[in-house]
């Protein structure tokens, strides 16, 4: 039925023919013009007489693109036709083979994604170790890098000394110079584990041969208010230089109303002293919670650039004996001498739920004195600066709490419980007496002249 007169045209396409239909074929090869290279040509005129003609010969095949784009010659054309109209016995065998195929085809692409899936979990650290992501200890840095973050507010700026100045990165552990088990009459040990010092169950050798390698330097800070200034200040200076941390470079932060006033002392070897003036409150309360402020301060603009560590200690007191590197921490408080064996209920914290100082009687690990504190100049930072904002907020609303500067503290502690402790050794109330588990005095108190020294000159 193909017309080879209705099938010329300079567009061409070619069609296949059915199965079957060889007689066919052979008489449209004999009607239609062959072109050259031997394809079947029908031009654009007749291009809908072959499709109606090709459903009708060939219902149910679909031709290929490749047909169209290019033209099949005759043979090309009934193989084609032959193979798309397979009988049904090789159905099964020409399924199995395309699956056989895929199969490969799946196995190819899967092999690469896996190899690509196992390089993406294995990750780098930054000294170039293999950490695998679902591993539990790194889940666990990672969760204690995210609570260190969150407790420390240092702003942007702040670039500690001992950043850059220690390239030895060993930490010295708690097992290689602290013996619980030494002090068995005491407590030793802080709920959370942290270490209470005590003489006897610290090797002072093992800290000193640490410390020594690292170079460090330990700041000390102390406020001489008025009359502080001329009673206690000579006797506190004259101490610290023979007996705080003999052998390491120490800087004495020596803040005062009066420069005149500050006594002339020739200090030690590796010893510096350093006098702040700043003006004088009217009460000896504000005197003691502007402590605060003012530390803060001096650590943003001066003791983080010189200083490992900072000690801040009330000037009223003496050193005794040898107050060393066992002392030394990220973050060290100090029992007070008259309630290391009290009850919590007993704690003087201010009570007051207005105040933000304010800790309830169910509530409380120790009692702690702000006449010593310590750590790295952060901490420090992190301390005075929640402090004095506790200090500030209770001002506003016409508050002050029971004891001042103390009582911020206590409750900084509560929230930020120290890394380290020191024992009432390290600040010893002579009144007490001296009871069998006080064994070396390292600081003392000095009589509380308070008539004398808090009333206005």
């Amino acid at each position: 039925p193909l017309d080879s007169k209705l099938c010329s045209g300079t567009k061409s396409v070619a069609y296949p023919f059915p199965e079957g239909r060889v007689s066919t074929l052979l008489q449209a090869d004999q009607m239609a013009h062959e072109a050259p290279g031997g394809f079947f040509l029908f031009g654009d005129a007749c291009k809908s007489l072959a499709r109606s003609q090709r459903e009708k010969l060939c219902p149910g095949v679909g031709l290929p693109p490749s047909a169209l784009l290019q033209g099949w010659g005759a043979r090309s054309l009934l193989s084609w036709t032959c193979s798309q109209r397979t009988p049904k016995r090789n159905e099964k065998g020409n399924l199995n083979k395309m699956m056989h195929s895929r199969g490969k085809t799946v196995a190819l692409w899967i092999l690469p994604l896996a190899l690509f899936s196992m390089v993406l979990v294995v990750l780098l650290d930054r000294d170039g170790t293999l950490m695998w992501i679902y591993n539990n200890k790194s889940l666990k840095i990672a969760e204690l890098k995210n609570e260190t973050e969150h407790w420390l507010t240092m702003p942007k700026w702040f670039n500690p000394r001992n950043a850059c100045a220690n390239q030895d990165s060993r930490e010295i552990s708690l097992l290689e110079w602290f013996n619980p088990s030494a002090r068995m009459d005491v407590l030793t040990l802080t709920p959370w584990s942290a270490p209470i010092i005590w003489e006897g169950n610290f090797e002072r050798s093992v800290l000193e041969d640490y410390y020594k390698k690292k170079k460090i330097t330990v700041g000390l800070t102390v406020f001489a208010i008025g009359k502080y200034l001329d009673k206690y200040l000579k006797n506190f200076l004259i101490s610290a230089d023979a007996y705080f941390m003999p052998g390491y470079n120490v800087i004495f932060y020596i803040v005062v109303d009066s420069r005149s006033g500050v006594p002339s002392i020739e200090l030690g070897p590796l010893r510096t002293q350093k006098v702040f003036e700043v003006e004088k409150e009217s009460r000896w309360q504000d005197i003691s919670m502007m402590r605060m402020k003012t530390i803060g301060d001096l650590i943003e603009t001066h003791i983080r650039h010189e200083v490992d560590f900072l000690f801040c200690m009330d000037v009223d007191q003496v050193f005794e004996s040898k107050y060393g590197v066992e002392t030394l921490g990220e973050s060290v408080a100090q029992l007070q001498a008259w309630y290391y064996k009290a009850s919590r209920e007993s704690f003087t914290y201010e009570r007051n739920p207005e105040s933000a100082a304010y800790i309830p009687y169910e509530e409380g690990d120790f009692y702690y004195h702000a006449a010593v504190f310590g750590g790295t100049p952060q901490h420090i930072y992190n301390l005075t600066k929640e402090c004095y904002e506790g200090i500030r907020y209770d001002k506003e609303h016409n508050l002050e709490a029971i004891w001042h500067d103390e009582s911020h503290l206590n409750k900084y502690y509560l929230r930020n419980r120290p890394s380290k402790v020191l024992s009432p050794e390290y600040c010893w109330d002579y009144k007490i007496g001296r009871p069998n588990d006080i064994r070396a005095i390292k600081l003392s108190w000095m009589p509380k002249a308070y008539e004398e020294v808090r009333t206005s000159s």
